[in-house]
């Protein structure tokens, strides 16, 4: 007997669903936090030892390459924190449809990508 197998399996080819999108980039959004959290504990414990210590971190606070970084991670943070709500109210039974949960994600990409990328340009500038 033969068996059927997946002939394609290119995921470029793939069209994904818009709740599919939402999904992933809220996974993303939520690893690019984490894997802030020891730079800004970093940060934060190097401000706090001494004067000196505080002094460099503010003045690299100033670079762009900083301000690219930050604004990237509080992008992330926006996007995932909308995505975050929509899953919350989710959870309270709202949305459930398959109506309802594309129009959730198509509102969430909007305003979290729309306000991400507005909070990265006014941290890079």
């Amino acid at each position: 007997m033969k068996q059927q197998r997946p002939v394609n399996l290119d995921l470029t080819t793939f069209k994904f669903p818009v709740t599919s999108h939402a999904s992933i980039l809220h996974r993303a959004s939520g690893f690019i936090v984490f894997l802030a959290i020891p730079i800004f504990l970093y940060a934060l414990g190097l401000s706090l030892e001494s004067p000196q210590g505080y002094a460099s971190i503010a003045a690299w606070g100033d670079s762009f390459f900083c301000r690219l970084i930050l604004g990237a991670i509080a992008g992330s943070l926006f996007y995932h924190l909308v995505a975050g709500i929509r899953h919350l109210i989710m959870d309270m039974g709202f949305w459930e449809t398959l109506e309802g949960g594309q129009k959730s994600a198509r509102a969430t990409l909007g305003l979290g990508i729309g306000g991400g990328a507005l909070l990265f340009l006014i941290i890079l500038f």
